[in-house]
């Protein structure tokens, strides 16, 4: 693909937390997080705001930073559509923009879309093919975003660094970014996603994160993957062993935290995005809604 300009910054925020606020707020939050110093922010899609009308407001609220989707389902648009919206905010908005992209879960394709996720591998592989050439019949952006793939095992990560700027891994370790720059080569853009605890107390911090990890772990995709880079069956029953939580949702204090991000930039990572889980019932202490306080520190800890 053409020379990538666009420039994420080495750490972005990832977060669902803009969809819980009313649009307005998500705004302002999108330029404080700009004025943090963080180079990117990260959004999903699975059943709540339109991630690329999301991404224009956020957008059209700030200056600079990257907003990127991670990971916009393939079931949820036929190519020609993702190409369009995707152009249509590349032309609007120069380098500013990156397409996160993937295969989302058969449950949520299948209960949620009620589509038939079959083949998810040739299916998209197709699906990027088509998105490339779709034709656009509006004004043309002076260069086109770059897409990444929200990619786990080798075969996905090939694909990847084959068709794309790179790979967006989800819920990984250091370990699988080491093993992600080694299959993907050192050429391709990597940005896995940490999520972090800001708790000391290791009780409050597993139960936290037993608790968001809970639907993760009765994923094909994600419980595939764990195994693969070495965990074990028992490590994800019961709500997840210790030893998986304190791996896959690290948590401590500011120092300890970052010392964990560091750990995939030596293993390899581009850009690292940074999810901050916290608990849902103290969402009353926030900012508005929202924990600006603690991306703030993080901010200061990590940039």
């Amino acid at each position: 693909m053409d020379a990538v300009t666009l420039d994420p910054g080495k750490i972005g925020i990832w977060t669902h937390q803009l969809d819980a606020v009313p649009s307005e707020r998500a705004r302002e939050a999108a330029s404080e997080i700009e004025e943090m110093g963080f180079g990117a922010i990260w959004i999903p899609e699975t059943a709540g705001r339109d991630p690329f009308v999301h991404s224009s407001l956020l957008l059209s609220a700030t200056q600079k930073i990257v907003l990127a989707t991670g990971i916009a389902s393939i079931y949820s648009r036929d190519a020609l559509a993702m190409a369009s919206a995707t152009r249509t905010l590349s032309e609007a908005f120069a380098d500013r923009f990156l397409l996160g992209v993937g295969v989302s879960h058969g449950p949520f394709v299948e209960a949620i879309r009620g589509h038939s996720w079959e083949k998810p591998l040739e299916n998209l592989s197709n699906y990027i093919e088509n998105l490339k050439k779709a034709p656009f019949w509006a004004y043309q952006p002076k260069k086109e975003a770059p897409i990444c793939i929200g990619a786990l095992g080798p075969k996905a990560l090939k694909l990847a660094a084959k068709l794309t700027w790179g790979a967006h891994p989800y819920n990984v370790t250091a370990d699988h970014t080491s093993m992600a720059r080694e299959t993907m080569g050192e050429e391709a853009f990597l940005a896995p996603m940490v999520a972090v605890i800001l708790e000391t107390d290791s009780s409050k911090a597993r139960e936290l994160a037993r608790k968001d990890l809970a639907i993760y772990l009765g994923l094909p995709n994600y419980r595939n993957n764990l195994l693969r880079i070495g965990f074990a069956e028992e490590d994800l029953d019961g709500g997840g062993s210790d030893r998986l939580l304190d791996a896959i949702r690290p948590w401590g204090d500011l120092e300890t935290i970052s010392k964990k991000i560091i750990e995939h930039f030596k293993a390899g990572a581009n850009h690292v995005c940074v999810q901050l889980v916290v608990d849902q019932t103290e969402q009353h202490k926030f900012q508005n809604g929202l924990p600006i306080r603690q991306w703030q520190l993080l901010a200061e800890s990590l940039l």
